[in-house]
């Protein structure tokens, strides 16, 4: 049982599934590994990725950029075909519009850990 003897800190992610792929890559590139609980979220029901992540108090910056970067909300235009209004058909109404729309997002909670053993 080997104990660490430096502060250490529990990273606790909560992503959109479609960033978890690209979100633990980069984690991993930087020998961050995180342990991954399937969840859903109350609000919207989508699903959602749960990641833990034990990690020495000075990479909790590093932590937070790859997450903030990859899994945080961003602006992507969709394209979507406008409803014609009070119901009469418009010509070119069928031509999609493009939209700008907020997509992913993390809640992200970081707590001090008394200890953190790895065995």
């Amino acid at each position: 049982m080997e104990a660490l003897e430096t502060k250490n800190k529990l990273v606790l992610a909560i992503v959109q599934e479609d960033d978890y792929d690209i979100t633990v890559e980069k984690l991993n590139e930087n020998r961050l590994f995180v342990t991954k609980l399937s969840s859903s979220g109350g609000f919207l029901k989508k699903k959602n990725v749960t990641i833990l992540i034990g990690v020495e108090e000075e990479r909790v910056e590093l932590v937070l950029d790859i997450l903030k970067k990859y899994a945080g909300r961003r602006k992507q235009t969709v394209y979507t075909v406008p409803a014609p209004m009070g119901g009469a058909y418009c010509v070119g109404a069928e031509m999609a519009v493009p939209v700008d729309q907020q997509v992913g997002g993390a809640t992200v909670f970081t707590l001090s850990l008394d200890s953190l053993q790895k065995f």
